[in-house]
């Protein structure tokens, strides 16, 4: 058993590995291309249309975790950008990093890895307008955080080394952390364990790791190669869905930091629509699986 575990151990870390430097080192070069300052500036007085579609290119460039997002949303909300286009990247931030995606449509299937695009930027930009309509905006403390990550907006090879560099100290490890757990389901979980108790058709198995992720607070990062595992063990693709959005999508350090700029009723409705989001974007894997 623990031979077997060791040689999953190397071969998931080897293949994480060479993909996440490649895959990170070509985000951060197309960047360079990008000009953050002239986006940004599209929020301003754009239809909801054009003002969504800027927020969640915006989450893309900046595929943060979800803590790393609050200075970004405090300097928004005190640019004045539209409460909708804010909170459609609160949501869609630490949801749709481009690396991360990548290894998960190399891991568990491209299909997989487009659906969570496309679904998680829909809820995302429905949940964003329906906070908004319900007058959520209401809700916001007028806060000062400084210390924002900064975006590079210009071609430099060196640069997007360096960055790539820096990604790997504070996100490889929880790649690594995930192989290691991976390979340890992978070698000592029985395969009939998984899918008696979670390759069925309960669908309130979906809500459950829904609810159930948020505290976890597991990075996507981590989660990716935990998932391949368990799904090629048996469990249903729902509830792995659905803990994989609601632990990325939202945390406990957020959700003290969040506390620190918006009141009460509007972190609840924060999430309370993270579960939402994460349990139907669950139960439409179920379906579509």
């Amino acid at each position: 058993m623990l031979n077997d575990i060791f040689i999953s151990f190397i071969t998931i870390a080897a293949e994480l590995t060479a993909l996440f430097f490649i895959i990170s080192f070509a985000v951060n070069v197309l960047q360079g291309f990008l000009p953050f300052e002239k986006i940004e500036k599209y929020l301003f007085n754009s239809s909801k249309l054009t003002g969504a579609s800027v927020s969640i290119l915006m989450a893309f460039i900046t595929p943060f975790c979800s803590c790393s997002t609050i200075p970004i949303i405090v300097g928004m909300l005190q640019k004045k950008v539209r409460f909708g286009f804010v909170m459609i990247f609160l949501f869609a931030s630490p949801l749709l990093d481009p690396t991360i995606i990548t290894l998960m449509g190399a891991l568990l299937g491209w299909k997989v890895a487009i659906l969570y695009t496309i679904i998680t930027t829909v809820f995302s930009v429905i949940i964003g307008f329906m906070l908004e309509f319900l007058g959520y905006e209401n809700a916001v403390k007028n806060v000062i955080i400084s210390g924002g990550k900064q975006i590079n907006n210009r071609f430099d090879i060196r640069h997007a080394f360096k960055e790539t560099i820096t990604l790997m100290k504070t996100v490889y490890p929880y790649l690594i952390v995930g192989a290691l757990i991976g390979s340890i389901i992978h070698g000592a979980v029985p395969e009939t364990l998984i899918t008696t108790y979670f390759g069925g058709d309960d669908w309130w198995l979906i809500p459950i790791a829904a609810i159930i992720g948020i505290p976890l607070y597991i990075r996507l990062s981590t989660m990716i190669p935990i998932a391949q595992i368990m799904v090629a063990k048996g469990m249903a693709l729902g509830p792995v869905m659905a803990i994989m959005i609601s632990s990325t999508g939202a945390s406990l350090p957020e959700i003290t930091l969040l506390n620190s700029i918006f009141h009460r009723r509007l972190v609840v409705a924060f999430l309370i629509s993270v579960i939402i989001m994460s349990t139907l974007s669950g139960t439409l894997f179920y379906f579509i699986n």
